[in-house]
Formats: C-alpha cells, structure tokens, sequence
C-alpha cells in the first residue's frame, strides 16, 4: 500500500481547524460553549487502533481512544439530520395523502411529469449517507403517487400523452434531459432495498425497453447502435415530426412562449448523446440481477460512441442517423440536431452535448475498469480549452459550434467532467479547471478549510429552503410540476465529496461513483450510524485515508465499510497507526468506542470487482 507520496496530485492531507456547528437547528455561536463544555474533560491524545480478528469472515478495526468532536464532525451530522427532517416539512407541504404532487399536471418540457420526481432528487441518496429512515419512506410513497399520477394524466391530442403521460410506469416517449432527471433518485434507492422485488422487475423491464428485447418499445437499433429518436420511452421512439405541443404540452393562456420555444425542434430523429443516460438504467438492471445481457448492452453502446467521439476528433457530435452516420439527419454537421452545439444560436444554453457521456462513460469504467472510456471526455474538454477566452481573469469555454467554430462562451468549465475523468485515471493532461476545484485543491492539501466551509455552505442552504417552504403562500393544486424544487432539502453535494471520496452524481441520472460507502450492521441499513462522521483526506490511485468519528461518549458504534457504492473495487489492507493487516474483499468493520475516533488507511484495487447492490448487512 503506498503512503500517498507517489501520486501527489491526488493525494494529501487537511486538518481544518475552524470553529464549526454543533448538533440541533440553534445558530453556532449560541452552543458551542454547552459543547465545549460537555467535552470538557475528554483528552485529545495520539489514538491507539488496534485491529483484531472476528468471529466473521469479515476483518475488524478498533479505534478506541478518545478524540475531541471536531467540527467538521459535528457538521456533518447537523446537515444529515436537519436534512432528513426537511424532507418530513417538503412532504407534508407539496404532497397529498395519496402520494400525488400538489400540480397541475402537464406534458412536456417546461413542467412535464419528469419534474414531479425531480422534486425528490437526491432523497434516496441522503437516506444512504445516514439520513433518516423516514425519508426513504416517504420518497418511496412520492415514487409510487407519481407512477399513478401520470398514468392517469392525459394530454388530448398529443400522440405521446392523450393515452396517459405513463405507461408501464415509465414515460412514453420523451428526451432524456427530463426522463434521466425523473429517475436519479430511483436509480440509488437499491442501495437500501436491492431485495425489493417490485424494485428489481421495475429495473430490469425499465432497461428493456432499451436493450431491444421488449417488443413494444422499438427504441434501440442494435446493428447500428443507436437509440433512433430524441424522443424515446416505454412505446418506443418517435420517428415523426415533433410538433410544438410534442415539446411545450398543451397551451397555457397567457404563456406562449412554452410552445413557441420550440417551434424549430420539429426534427429529433437519429440518436443523440443524451440517450446515453439510458445506460444508468442498465446498470441498475445489472447491479441487481447480475444478468450478463444488461451488462452487454451498455458496454455495446457506450463503446460505439466513444468511437464516434474518437473518430470525430474528440468533439462530441450531437446527431447520428438512422443510418449511423455522423450527423446523418443535419446534413453530415456533427454539431447539428436539437439540442446540440448549433440550436438555439441565441441562447448559451441548451447544448447537452456532456451530460449522456459522462454517464455513459463513467459507466464503461465501472463495468471493465477500462479508462479509455474517459479518454472522449478528456479530448473534448481539452479541445473546449484550445478554444478558451479570459475575459476579466475568468476563464470562458465555448458552449457552441456552428459552420464558422466555437461560439456562446460561458464560464462552466465542466469541473464535474474534469473530476470524473482525473479521479478514474489519476491524468490531469488536459483538465486544466482542477487548479480551481477546491475540493480537488483539499485533497492535495492545498485548502485545508474546505470541509468545514462545504459543510456550512450546504447547512445554509437546507435552512434556507426550509425557511422558503414556511413562507410559501402558493395555492395546491394549482403550481407548476417544477415549482417546489426550489425548495429541495436534500443537499448531499459535500457528504458525498467528504464522507465517500466520490465526485457527486448530480441530479441528471448518473450513478453513485465512490471510493466508499458505509452500512450501519446494528440497525441493517446503509449509511453511518446515529453519531458517527467520516471525512475522507486522502485518494491515491491504490489507497484511501479517512477519519471516523463517534460523537456518542457513552456507546460504541460499529461501521461496515465497503470498497465503493457497488463493491466494485477491493480493499487489500488496512493500516492504523503502526498497525497493518490483510483485508482481500471489499468490506472490512470498524468498532469505535464511546467518544473515540482516529485515522484508517486502507490500500485498494479499484473496479476489481464486478459491480452489484451488496446485501445490506
């Protein structure tokens, strides 16, 4: 296992110091003398770690001298706990007895059926960080009120919606910007529950409407692999025409722009690399059943188009024909079709060129541990920085490109790209945002406040959504799908960078890559445990080092840890303090005494294991 010094553009250290929050909703200020007080007599001494045999196949880690609660700490547990008791007042507000979202119900992509479970992104996620079981409850009776609510819904006269906005549970045939939004919180919910049988066939007969073998839903063209149309779900592509209410739904008075928007989006067939996000559902469907024939289809498709982004020079083409041709509906332009690098000139925006390939591809690597599936991501960041202007010292990439180059300049640099790509392949050629991540700064120990900043940062913002639900006048039933999304509580973005050493999955589609992951074996369920905090500081290309902590000084804890959110990587060995024993699976157990915590360095092989939803112990 190496110490880190080889690889140091990854690994490091952080030690934050700086004063944090302590548990409850009070302000900071207001308690810390209570808990300087509490802990007034624990001495922070050099931990001893002792690790011991188990009764188990499963190795076992003892930390058990005592460790002052640092703050960062006890922040975390404040975001996980006033998270999870956020969701409790979105519910309670935004949602009826029958599990249906208070909206009005409409088609399309302005506050279409997609937006009624974006409102619950990230529940699922919370939950498997250590969030309350109450919000798994209750994202699973959103889940279940919505498949009802939108099979129901009708749209009269639009081909896709005047039979019911569902159908199988799934939407008929819609873009992938909204159907993978709908469903990135559906895709984690096996982490807790991978026995679920209503879950698992949901999965597998989701991913079929993709792999070609579900006869009722003709979306994937498997000699040319391609997903045929824009437009695509559980009654197959829509190769026709998409007309204005297609796209926007039925007229609102009063708001034509909703159909108007889309008056020159007629032309969606051929694939598009949004489709890509298609793959999450066939590693859900894997990572459940182990069927070889999901794995398959994502590795045939995410390879065809990592070659087309080869062959094209690194430029991501954003049309492909039906006959499997670079641009083959926009006139041979790569850079043609809707929502690609040529629509809607007048705006920055609406180019989802990215989105499916990072999916994808992460993906590809999970699936093989084959890293040239990051390599068409890394040549078109690269080929976006040749371009680059600096404009008042930032920093603008091209969000477009038409007959004359690059144009629509921005400032997103696509850092979740960037970090992907390094932290898959430890190769910072061509990533040159990284020298402004400050979460990739913190681990190379160049930001050390960073944890406890993140941490604030996210606590704000569950407070103020909260405080924007208490304030909200709006009238049920009469609000937009989208119009309680603003106030979300469940923000995970720094528990995930923090407690797992993963890059966050967003809120598009995309699976949980991790370094880590955490099951409580006392009460069954993923995520820490009542009281304990990790913090990750390290990452080498074959080690993690990270802290835990329990902040409980009168019951010990244990934690499960295992290597990444699927077990798809494997721990060798396990080092702390002076101490270092044998590991060779991807779980290992800590024990932490009453008040006790210290530092764990684990050497791994990453993806050397098939990726599966692990039984939760």
């Amino acid at each position: 296992m190496t110490d880190g010094r080889d690889w140091p553009s990854i690994a490091g250290h952080a030690s934050p110091d700086s004063p944090g929050y302590v548990g409850g909703p009070q302000c900071l200020e207001s308690i810390r003398p209570r808990l300087a007080g509490a802990f007034r007599t624990i001495r922070l001494v050099a931990f001893s770690i002792a690790i011991v045999s188990s009764a188990s196949a499963q190795p076992t880690v003892t930390l058990d001298e005592p460790a002052a609660p640092p703050p960062w700490a006890l922040a975390e547990r404040l975001l996980l706990d006033t998270a999870s008791e956020g969701t409790q007042a979105f519910f309670a507000k935004y949602v009826n007895e029958l599990g249906y979202l208070k909206c009005v119900e409409r088609w399309g992509g302005n506050d279409g059926a997609d937006d009624a479970m974006e409102n619950f992104g990230g529940w699922t996620l919370l939950h498997s960080l250590g969030g309350s079981e109450d919000v798994l409850t209750l994202y699973k009776r959103a889940w279940e009120g919505h498949i009802r609510q939108y099979t129901e819904a009708r749209a009269p006269g639009i081909e896709m919606a005047e039979h019911g906005m569902y159908w199988r549970e799934f939407v008929t045939s819609f873009d992938w910007e909204h159907t993978g939004e709908a469903l990135a919180a559906f895709y984690l919910y096996g982490l807790a529950l991978p026995d679920d049988t209503i879950y698992r066939n949901r999965a597998r007969r989701f991913a079929d409407f993709y792999t070609g073998q579900d006869p009722l839903a003709d979306n994937y063209d498997a000699d040319r692999k391609i997903v045929k149309s824009l437009h695509n779900g559980s009654r197959g592509a829509k190769l026709t025409p998409a007309s204005e209410m297609d796209w926007g739904g039925l007229p609102v008075e009063g708001n034509p722009e909703r159909l108007t928007r889309y008056a020159t989006a007629s032309n969606i067939r051929g694939d598009h690399p949004l489709n890509l996000c298609a793959t999450a559902l066939g590693l859900n469907a894997y990572a459940l059943s182990g069927e070889e024939r999901f794995r398959d289809w994502v590795l045939e498709y995410a390879t065809a188009w990592r070659d087309r982004v080869l062959e094209n020079d690194g430029n991501i083409p954003t049309n492909i024909g039906l006959d499997g041709s670079i641009g083959g509906e926009w006139g041979g332009k790569w850079y043609g079709g809707v929502f690609g690098w040529d629509f809607w000139p007048q705006s920055d925006g609406r180019n989802y060129f990215i989105r499916g390939p990072r999916i994808a591809f992460g993906i590809g690597v999970l699936l093989t541990g084959d890293r040239s599936f990051m390599e068409p991501l890394r040549r078109q960041i690269a080929n976006l920085y040749a371009a680059k202007r600096i404009e008042g010292g930032r920093v603008l990439l091209p969000r477009k490109h038409g007959d004359t180059g690059f144009y629509g300049y921005t400032a997103d640099e696509h850092l979740d790209v960037q970090r992907d790509v390094y932290l898959f392949t430890a190769d910072r050629s061509g990533l040159d945002g990284l020298a402004r991540d400050p979460w990739i700064r913190y681990l190379e120990g160049d930001n050390s406040g960073y944890p406890l900043d993140a941490l604030h940062a996210d606590i704000e913002t569950v407070r103020s959504r909260l405080e924007g639900i208490r304030k909200d006048a709006s009238i049920d039933y009469q609000r937009p799908s989208d119009y309680s999304q603003r106030f979300n509580p469940a923000v995970t973005d720094s528990l995930v960078k923090l407690m797992l050493g993963g890059n966050p999955p967003g809120r598009a589609g995309n699976v949980l890559h991790a370094r880590l992951f955490y099951y409580d074996p006392v009460r069954s369920r993923p995520g820490l445990p009542d009281g304990v905090a990790a913090l990750v500081e390290g990452l080498t290309p074959d080690s993690v080092r990270f802290r835990l902590v329990n902040l409980d000084p009168v019951n010990d804890r244990r934690v499960v840890v295992q290597a990444g959110a699927y077990g798809e990587h494997r721990f060798t060995e396990a080092r702390a303090g002076s101490v270092e024993s044998r590991v060779d699976g991807d779980r290992f157990e800590v024990l932490l005494a009453p008040g006790a915590g210290g530092m764990v360095e684990v050497g791994m092989h990453l993806f050397a294991n098939r990726p599966r939803f692990r039984p939760v112990p």
